[in-house]
């Protein structure tokens, strides 16, 4: 099948098998290797990417249903040579150890700062709550890091909130 998609701003038509996943789309056959397959199974979030600006595992999405869509990857994150501040913040609040879970911590935080209303930490459900490091963990709860370096990565997603 022929699909049209938007990758980080770039319009791309290409051919795939409808079997294939946006994951394997994205790196055999665009080279974009930032998104990682970790587990393939939707559990790692190491393959998150943002579709139409929302967050999704790309190891679970076929490449067909995203026909028309646009995808951004770690790739697409940083704008004119300048990192997104969330990539800044991740080097300055050291957020990371061995980088595997990295890109997909990334993509899952930018999709994160865009999505409103309240988690399951929050006290009052009928409320928009600020982004504590308790709210930030548990929105990032699907993004595993092997090496631990969960309060980096809160912290730096803190400094960008704010």
């Amino acid at each position: 099948m022929t699909i049209t998609l938007q990758v980080n701003g770039v319009p791309r038509t290409v051919d795939v098998d409808p079997r294939m996943s946006l994951l394997d789309l994205l790196r055999e056959r665009l080279g974009l290797i930032g998104a990682k397959k970790g587990c393939d199974h939707g559990q790692c979030g190491a393959c998150t990417v943002l579709i139409d600006g929302r967050r999704a595992n790309a190891c679970l999405a076929l490449a067909v249903a995203v026909d028309g869509r646009e995808i951004t990857t770690v790739e697409g994150l940083a704008t004119d040579g300048e990192l997104h501040p969330l990539q800044s913040a991740f080097m300055e609040h050291d957020a990371f150890q061995c980088g595997y879970c990295t890109p997909g911590q990334l993509c899952s935080a930018a999709g994160m700062l865009g999505e409103p209303g309240p988690s399951a930490v929050t006290e009052d459900l009928l409320d928009d709550p600020d982004l504590t490091p308790e709210e930030i963990s548990e929105r990032m709860s699907g993004n595993l890091c092997r090496c631990g370096a969960y309060v980096g990565i809160v912290a730096a997603i803190g400094e960008v909130a704010r």
